[in-house]
């Protein structure tokens, strides 16, 4: 039997939604009813490996940086096709000639050394990801650099508008007002301290434990002329000093946090929290930790992302994080998931990204792009397929009499239409 009978035979399911072309040219055409649009490319024979059941995160990643297997067409749509797929039948007469593949190593671990979750190990595996290049970032992301989920209220924005639309809803989530003090944990770029002083007159603090980012913020601030309204601090923000804040915002950084430290990280927020004040907790969570909504693309620990892209990275359950804010004191006043928001985001990010490729292997070389293209198009299926979703969780610290200040009674007040951030109504 030739290889690619004997392929045939390993690849044939009828939940197979996708195209499989062999290095020969042989196309092995799905059997569904629907087609994904593209399909997967097996470059030489080694990338049988990535095939060998039972199919494995960590083989089909490593298979596909290494540009063993390509995919062509939609990649968010082929791959999400590859992960509800339930995987190559086992046959005895393939194993063989998986077997004469070529061995591969397994994935080089981002991880850090030291105490996991230490001020010094957290700082060493953010900078793995964050200080890559900002010129690399600046390929994909929106002109301010906000490198976490967008805002489409009407669904057909722009990444630009709509990642001002996810600022500006931020911003009236948290009420702000001229002369609030606002504390961002994990600044990023800088991009909601400075839209927050020039749109409404905050003095922002923030804190980021990557250099690039640092740099890149405070040179933001310094060209919009907000010196002094807009401090940028390189720390960890269980550095920061016991000072109190009006307001304070989190935006994709719990997720570095780990499950074990979630008591700390709200224990440390509600501190620097003024009786009265609101904190806004911007952060993806794992929603399905069994692994049957993605038979076989799993994200947990070990796993692809948290290997090369995101180093000590956890996404607690939902529920788990709001135990944790009302242990240490927090009220919780409003919970909004953007799942499908992200999704569009990440096939934003994505498109241009793969737009400007050959740029982003001049950057950062090969194995790098190809490994963040993986990364933005299995988190995009990830959130398309509900295996994991992004929550905004408005918490309050309330007075001794119970009081809140800058709760609305209705939430229209955050989505009615702005003509400088395009928000509109869509929940009052």
């Amino acid at each position: 039997m030739d290889h690619r009978r004997i392929i045939a035979r390993l690849l044939d399911e009828p939940s197979r939604e996708f195209d499989v072309e062999l290095w020969d040219g042989t196309v092995l055409p799905h059997k569904s009813g629907r087609g994904a649009a593209g399909r997967v490319t097996l470059r030489r024979p080694r990338a049988l490996v990535a095939l060998a059941p039972p199919v494995a995160e960590r083989r089909a990643a490593m298979a596909f940086i290494d540009g063993d297997v390509e995919i062509t067409g939609d990649t968010i749509d082929v791959l999400e096709a590859v992960a509800l797929w339930g995987g190559p039948r086992l046959d005895a007469r393939a194993i063989p000639l998986v077997l004469s593949a070529w061995t591969r190593e397994a994935l080089n671990p981002a991880r850090a050394d030291g105490v996991i979750h230490s001020i010094a190990r957290d700082a060493r595996s953010a900078q793995h990801h964050y200080d890559v290049s900002d010129d690399f970032y600046r390929l994909f992301l929106d002109p301010r650099m906000v490198y976490s989920c967008a805002y489409f209220p009407h669904g057909d924005e722009s990444l630009d508008r709509a990642q001002e639309a996810k600022l500006e809803l931020s911003c009236r989530k948290l009420n702000l007002r001229p002369d609030d003090r606002l504390l961002d944990i994990g600044c990023g770029w800088g991009g909601l301290l400075v839209y927050a002083a020039k749109h409404h007159g905050v003095h922002a603090t923030g804190t980021t434990v990557s250099r690039h980012q640092f740099e890149e913020a405070r040179r933001m601030v310094v060209a919009s002329d907000l010196v002094a309204h807009v401090n940028v601090l390189e720390r960890d923000y269980r550095q920061l000093s016991q000072e109190t804040y009006d307001k304070i915002v989190s935006i994709g950084m719990m997720e570095h946090v780990g499950c074990a430290q979630l008591d700390d990280y709200f224990a440390s927020v509600f501190r620097r929290l003024r009786p009265g004040g609101l904190f806004l907790n911007h952060a993806i969570a794992d929603i399905a930790r069994d692994a049957r909504t993605i038979p076989w693309l799993h994200k947990g620990k070990g796993g692809f992302i948290e290997r090369e892209i995101f180093p000590d990275t956890d996404l607690p359950p939902l529920g788990a994080v709001i135990e944790a804010a009302e242990r240490q004191g927090f009220e919780v006043r409003d919970v909004e998931c953007l799942r499908e928001h992200y999704a569009r985001t990440l096939r934003l990010w994505l498109t241009r990204l793969e737009q400007r490729f050959e740029e982003a292997v001049k950057l950062v070389g090969k194995r790098r792009a190809r490994t963040w293209r993986l990364y933005l198009a299995s988190c995009a299926v990830g959130f398309r397929l509900g295996r994991i979703g992004v929550y905004q969780t408005l918490l309050a610290r309330r007075t001794y009499r119970g009081e809140v200040v800058g709760v609305p009674r209705s939430r229209r007040a955050w989505y009615d239409e702005n003509p400088t951030s395009g928000v509109t109504s869509s929940v009052a």
